[in-house]
């Protein structure tokens, strides 16, 4: 990095900016797939709120958890300005892997939620493609968000 490159954002800016985009973007996310479950069709407003907002908060609690453990292992010292792309494909794997046995559970195991014909599953997982593309679409969103640029590029490399 050369004296004159703009340092960019810390760590903390980074993390705090992550969390925020991240229940914003979840909660947007919640609202415009819930017509792809039953319960859009048979759930009172009161329900439905609640899905929303319970759903939002746990998909919060995953990407902050996915991000920290993302750090914890593949982040270097100079994160964020520095192996991005690791701890974004991390996050990435993370979510995806919680979403895939969390919608198995739920739909297979407890019956706590069930798809409306809308959903597609994605096959031999079982799962929705909706909330499987969550995992990927909105922790792509909010990394590039929180830090400024696309997550697959490391600044030092501009790879």
């Amino acid at each position: 990095m050369s004296a004159h490159e703009p340092q960019g954002i810390d760590f903390y800016q980074a993390l705090r900016r992550y969390l925020g985009f991240s229940l914003a973007a979840h909660l947007i996310w919640e609202i415009l797939q819930l017509p792809l479950y039953t319960l859009w069709s048979t759930g009172t407003l009161q329900q439905k709120v609640f899905a929303i907002f319970h759903c939002t908060i746990g998909d919060v609690m995953i990407a902050g958890l996915s991000l920290l453990v993302a750090l914890a292992t593949f982040a270097p010292s100079r994160w964020p300005a520095a192996g991005l792309a690791r701890v974004w494909v991390a996050c990435l794997a993370l979510g995806v892997s919680y979403t895939i046995f969390s919608e198995w559970l739920n739909t297979s195991v407890r019956g706590s939620w069930d798809y409306s014909d809308l959903m597609p599953v994605v096959p031999l997982v079982g799962a929705g493609v909706a909330p499987v593309l969550q995992w990927i679409v909105v922790p792509t969103f909010v990394m590039w968000s929180a830090v400024g640029r696309a997550p697959w590029i490391d600044r030092r490399t501009g790879s």
